[in-house]
């Protein structure tokens, strides 16, 4: 990958976390109620639920207010700064097409703890199904996000076991029947 850069004339002897940090240091600037590394955590954090909202192409309300919700509740911040800072991520999102996200996953991953890392994708699962459903697209980037991050499949698949009732692959198709 490096020769290939250099062919093409880009010199990118930065650090895997340097280049995620093109991407969340101006999500963490807003985060200005915590101490600069938790404010990088969860411009991670944030990154990520904007992700899933991305996942199938669109950001619906529910979705966003789920993101918030879910930012606010971890991260401790207000409502407002909440708000702001997942509108950042989901405009870096957009604009950025995906380049970042396995850099900004596996630098999640690096520097939280187990606990954290499930209750990502707890909160994950939970924006994806904020619509009353979690699409193929959502589910599949979910688990993505879960094996980048460095959790076992296992735990994964188990936590998507919660979410069973919103999974759309495991819903009736119109016309079906019960029995």
């Amino acid at each position: 990958m490096a020769s290939l850069l250099r062919f093409l004339g880009i010199n990118d002897n930065r650090a895997p976390q340097d280049q995620a940090g093109d991407v969340l240091q101006p999500i963490a600037q807003k985060l200005d109620e915590l101490q600069p590394e938790r404010a990088r955590f969860f411009a991670a954090f944030a990154y990520l639920l904007a992700r899933i909202a991305g996942a199938d192409l669109k950001i619906q309300d529910d979705e966003r207010n789920a993101m918030e919700k879910a930012l606010q509740e971890s991260a401790g911040v207000s409502a407002q700064e909440a708000a702001l800072t997942m509108e950042i991520a989901a405009t870096a999102m957009e604009d950025l097409g995906g380049s970042y996200n396995f850099l900004v996953a596996r630098e999640f991953g690096q520097h939280s703890t187990q606990e954290e890392r499930l209750a990502l994708l707890r909160c994950l699962f939970t924006v994806a199904a904020a619509d009353g459903l979690i699409t193929g697209d959502e589910s599949n980037e979910i688990i993505g996000i879960g094996e980048e991050i460095g959790l076992a499949r296992g735990d994964v698949m188990a936590l998507r076991g919660e979410f069973r009732d919103a999974l759309a692959e495991l819903r009736k198709l119109p016309g079906e029947n019960d029995g």
